[in-house]
């Protein structure tokens, strides 16, 4: 399982023009599923990235997390991320999981993530989606689990 973070202090997606989801001050995750992910893989990611300390703290460096300045998460499936960029002109997506498995995780993902107590938001899985952030920083990492 794969992510790409970004700090942002706001972000939202839009669906066939409605606004699907939307977060201030927080993290856009933007989560690719592989074929050999599990409910593991997703709670060992999760708990990363709830953990990792990307925000400022009083002194401006990063030393806190999500839950210690009450941010928010935006989760948007986003299959690319598993492609496999090393040959050619063309990404290959052997690694991806099938769009049930991929489905399957990152409603999973989501619901663990609600257990946080955090604000959460989603984009809509599979589909075509316009994601608009303002990144903080600019701070973004990719993570894998």
């Amino acid at each position: 399982m794969k992510a790409l973070i970004q700090r942002v202090s706001s972000a939202n997606v839009v669906v066939d023009s409605e606004t699907v989801g939307e977060i201030d001050r927080g993290i856009l995750i933007l989560l690719g599923v592989e074929k050999e992910d599990n409910e593991q893989r997703a709670d060992k990611l999760l708990k990363k990235i709830l953990g990792y300390r990307i925000f400022p703290d009083q002194e401006g460096k990063m030393n806190l997390n999500v839950q210690q300045v009450n941010g928010e998460l935006l989760i948007v499936s986003q299959f690319t991320l598993v492609a496999d960029t090393q040959k050619g002109l063309r990404p290959s997506f052997s690694s991806g999981a099938s769009p049930e498995l991929g489905e399957q995780l990152y409603d999973y993902f989501t619901e663990q993530a609600l257990k946080s107590g955090l604000t959460i938001a989603n984009g809509k899985f599979g589909a075509d989606m316009k994601v608009s952030l303002c990144n903080d920083g600019p701070v973004t990492f990719w993570l894998e689990s």
